[in-house]
């Protein structure tokens, strides 16, 4: 019987944003191990301490002990997810993320020869 061929990781994965599924093909490429949201930090709770306010991170990268959440939208809206960074680090201080902009992805495209993606929402998902 022929073996079955599994592929990369990120082809496995059905990604939020077509962002992060090229952000996991260059961690595949460059075999950095990583977890696709696997974790959520509480950041708020209401009254009857049901969770008001959250963030996932986009990846944890196990290796490295450090979690990168990547934004390719209008960088002008990008203030909510500032906030809720700076919420989860006074909250967490000892998590490590790094939240990689538009610029910065771009920049990294670039750089590794990927051609960048088209900036749409992935059915059933939400944007990056």
């Amino acid at each position: 019987m022929p073996a079955v061929s599994v592929g990369l990781p990120y082809e496995s994965v059905d990604f939020a944003h077509n962002a992060e599924r090229e952000l996991a093909r260059l961690f595949d490429f460059y075999a950095v191990r990583w977890e696709y949201e696997p974790h959520t930090f509480v950041l708020a709770r209401d009254h009857d301490g049901h969770t008001t306010s959250a963030f996932a991170p986009d990846f944890w990268l196990p290796d490295h002990g450090r979690y990168v959440e990547v934004t390719t939208m209008d960088q002008r809206l990008v203030t909510r997810k500032n906030r809720k960074l700076r919420q989860l680090r006074a909250l967490h201080p000892g998590i490590d993320v790094t939240l990689i902009y538009q610029r910065d992805y771009l920049e990294l495209l670039a750089k590794y020869g990927l051609e960048p993606p088209e900036q749409h929402v992935v059915p059933g998902g939400s944007a990056a």
